[in-house]
C-alpha cells in the first residue's frame, strides 16, 4: 500500500530541508519505506480538499490506505511503531525514546521557534529589544541541559531512534546561530544525524523539489 505524503509546492525554506515534510521523508527513509509527496501549492492550503486532511491547513501529512494522519510527531511515532528501525525492542528503551519525542515537541522545539518569531517576525517591535534576550536565554539554558545529558554519547538514549529524528531537525533550525554553537556536543550531535545516508536522501529529495519549482 502506497504511502502518501503532503510536501510544499513552493517551499519557503528554499530547499534547506527545515520544513516539517523534512520529518516524515527522513523517518520514512530509515526505515526503508517507499512514499509519493503530493505537492501543495500556497493557494491549496485553506481549501476544503487539503483542510480535510489537515484542519489547521498546514503539512505534512501522511495517508497510508485508510489511514490519514496530519502533525510530523504523531507521524513519526506511527512509522517507528508501524516499521522496524526506528525504536528499540526493549519496552524500557522504546518508552524513553517516545520521552524524548515528548520532549522534543513540548519543550525543545517550542522554545526554539519563539526565538525566530522574535527575530524574525517581532524584530520591529519597540518591546522586542527586552524580549529577545530573554528568549535566547531560555533557549540556551534548555540547551545547556540537553548538552549536559548528552554529555559524550552518539544519541539521545543508546542507539538512534524516532527521539533523534526529531531532536536534531528541530536543533537543525539553529545552525551556525548562538546559542547552539555555544555546545560543541550538540553541533556534534546534529552533524551525526545530517551524516546518515537516511538524512541525505530526505534532503535530496526536498530540494530536488525545491530546485525543480525554479526551473518552473
Amino acid at each position: 500500500m502506497t504511502i502518501t505524503i503532503t510536501a510544499f509546492a513552493d517551499s519557503p525554506d528554499q530547499g534547506a530541508g527545515l520544513a516539517r515534510d523534512m520529518i516524515v521523508r527522513w523517518a520514512l527513509e530509515e526505515v526503508g519505506q517507499p512514499y509519493e509527496a503530493r505537492l501543495v501549492p500556497w493557494a491549496e492550503f485553506k481549501k476544503p480538499e487539503h483542510r480535510a486532511r489537515q484542519p489547521f491547513g498546514q503539512i505534512p501529512t501522511y495517508e497510508e490506505g485508510d489511514l490519514v494522519l496530519f502533525e510530523s510527531g504523531a507521524i513519526v511515532l506511527h512509522i517507528a511503531e508501524r516499521f522496524p528501525g526506528l525504536f528499540p525492542a526493549d519496552a524500557n528503551a522504546r518508552a524513553r525514546a517516545i520521552t524524548w519525542m515528548f520532549a522534543t515537541v513540548s519543550d525543545v522545539e517550542p522554545l526554539i521557534i519563539q526565538m525566530e518569531v522574535s527575530e524574525y517576525l517581532e524584530s520591529d517591535k519597540s518591546w522586542n529589544a527586552e524580549r529577545a534576550p530573554l528568549v535566547a536565554d531560555r533557549v540556551r539554558k534548555r540547551l545547556a541541559e540537553l548538552s549536559a545529558r548528552l554529555g559524550d554519547a552518539e544519541w539521545l538514549d543508546g542507539a538512534f531512534s524516532a527521539a533523534d529524528v526529531l531532536m536534531v531537525q528541530a536543533l537543525r533550525r539553529l545552525e551556525g546561530q548562538t546559542p547552539l554553537t555555544e555546545f560543541p556536543a550538540l553541533v556534534a550531535y546534529v552533524e551525526r544525524g545530517k551524516a546518515r545516508p537516511a538524512f541525505k536522501r530526505a534532503f535530496a529529495a526536498q530540494k530536488a523539489v525545491w530546485e525543480a519549482g525554479q526551473l518552473a
